[in-house]
């Protein structure tokens, strides 16, 4: 079977034909348009999962700044999860870092969602652009005191 048609019937097989064909060193029987368009892909997915944490984790601190008294537990520690989450990411992806201040930026906005969401605050009340500093976003502690 051709394997760009295997590529748009079954994508699970596909992938591991091309992790065969790859391994045996057989590169010219390779997919290599499809496998370009996968690890381009793959790579917009770190990008997009380094964006996602930290709109929940800006949501959160929005929520933590602007709305003490409803602080919760559940807060801190999503707080502290999205935390050790980015932080783990950037370490398996280094070359994410550069790429933060933008991620940041975007993220805020989907922290401002948040907000809206979850709480009864106007996120049109609150900064529009980030005033979180790299390190308040990263590593200031939060402190729980029920």
């Amino acid at each position: 079977m051709e394997t760009s048609i295997l590529y748009d019937q079954d994508f699970y097989a596909w992938t591991q034909y091309q992790a065969k064909l790859l391994r045996a060193g057989h590169l010219n029987e390779l997919d290599t348009e499809n496998l370009i368009e996968e690890i381009e892909s793959l790579g917009r997915q770190e990008r997009q999962e380094l964006r996602n944490r930290l709109g929940v984790l800006l949501g959160h601190l929005l929520k933590w700044r602007y709305q003490p008294e409803a602080r919760s537990r559940s807060w801190f520690y999503t707080i502290r999860e999205q935390r050790r989450r980015i932080q783990e990411h950037l370490a398996d992806n280094p070359s994410l870092k550069p790429y933060l201040p933008e991620a940041i930026k975007r993220g805020y906005q989907d922290g401002l969602d948040l907000v809206g969401k979850e709480i009864p605050l106007d996120p049109k009340q609150l900064p529009q652009s980030c005033s979180f500093s790299e390190a308040e976003i990263l590593e200031e502690p939060v402190n729980w005191q029920p």
